[in-house]
């Protein structure tokens, strides 16, 4: 195979049988869809969604120095994450640029799985290599060792419940477990990026097939379908979840992106970016940066990443991420915009589309949330 082939998933196959659409990402064959997206995304809001999310970067980080070691190299606290746990947070340049959103999950007292987006994994992982000299700790790729399948949706927890006995009532949002579903041990998490409650389950690769059966089967009567990479994304974008290469990236600092809150001066020690980013919390509160909100088209016509967003003339902000909105019923898009125009039913804001200047409404992300 040569170096400029995707790589293929564990279930790649099993996908070409459903007659997905497969799309290469982040160096991956992945599906964007099996058949209509907008069908995909409304089952995720109302039923349930399966995804193969197996382009995603595993690293295990392990050894007695494995607390210091990330509370070193990434923005969090993540010594304080308790076993069993996971923190969302993010890994920075010496100039406070955004390397990637992470989730971090500490599996015991000494070892922890950093997950990271596709397209940053090696980068992540080249990053905590360098960052590990004098801790006494190991950083391992484990991208080969894991197939990672999410089920989301209001009715995940029924369809995972009848397949496993761990205590998925017990399992809070952002913790996980180890345990069986359907024969096959797996890591259970409570995580996902759809806006919805559901779960990510990770296993070996040679499991894979057998789960993604066992999960389809039993979602039968629960309105279950496979879903691709592009109600994914609308799902993300409905719930205002931040995407690499979209609403951060390495010219942004988490102050930037409004997510300061990741970053937290108060843990013990010195880590990668403090300086940087103390000056951009300072910076932040002084001279406020764009800020990151949503916009509701009035008309029909779909904003996309790039396109300027404009008031009185004047570019006051740019498009991040934009799509039609299957929950919302228009165009939706989240965008960087002067703190001058950032607030909710601020009037007069626009959007340059192909030299037409189309009427927005300015609101809160997200645009979605789900009833608890």
């Amino acid at each position: 195979m040569s170096s400029t082939e995707p790589r293929r998933t564990a279930l790649d196959a099993l996908h070409r049988s459903l007659g997905a659409t497969m799309t290469d990402f982040a160096g991956w064959d992945m599906p964007l869809r099996y058949g209509s997206e907008r069908d995909e995304h409304n089952a995720v809001r109302t039923r349930a969604g399966l995804f193969d999310l197996s382009h995603m970067g595993e690293i295990t980080v392990t050894g007695p120095g494995t607390a210091e070691l990330l509370d070193f190299a990434l923005v969090g606290d993540i010594g304080g994450v308790r076993p069993g746990r996971a923190r969302y947070t993010m890994i920075c340049r010496e100039d406070g640029g955004i390397l990637d959103d992470l989730i971090v999950y500490r599996l015991d007292d000494t070892e922890y799985m950093v997950v990271a987006n596709a397209s940053n994994a090696q980068t992540v992982l080249d990053a905590l290599v360098e960052r590990s000299a004098g801790f006494d700790a190991e950083v391992r790729d484990d991208r080969d060792a894991y197939a990672l399948l999410a089920v989301q949706g209001p009715e995940s927890p029924a369809i995972l419940a009848s397949l496993t006995d761990a205590d998925l009532d017990g399992l809070k949002y952002y913790a996980g477990l180890p345990g069986t579903v359907a024969g096959v041990p797996a890591l259970i998490a409570r995580t996902g990026y759809t806006g919805e409650d559901g779960f990510e389950l990770f296993v070996k690769p040679e499991h894979a097939v057998e789960l993604w059966q066992a999960l389809t089967k039993a979602g039968e009567g629960a309105g279950l379908v496979p879903c691709g990479l592009s109600c994914r994304d609308t799902l993300r974008l409905e719930a205002g979840m931040p995407l690499y290469g979209h609403e951060l990236s390495t010219s942004l600092t988490p102050f930037d992106a409004g997510l300061g809150r990741v970053v937290k001066f108060e843990k013990e020690g010195d880590f990668v970016g403090r300086a940087a980013l103390a000056e951009a919390a300072g910076r932040a509160a002084s001279e406020p940066p764009r800020v990151l909100v949503g916009l509701v088209a009035e008309g029909r016509r779909v904003p996309r990443a790039g396109y300027a967003v404009v008031a009185g003339g004047e570019v006051i902000g740019e498009v991040t991420s934009g799509a039609p909105s299957p929950t919302l019923g228009k165009p939706i898009a989240m965008a960087y915009v002067d703190a001058s125009h950032a607030a909710p039913g601020t009037e007069g804001v626009g959007v340059d589309i192909r030299g037409s200047h189309e009427p927005y409404e300015v609101v809160a992300l997200p645009f979605y949330k789900r009833r608890k």
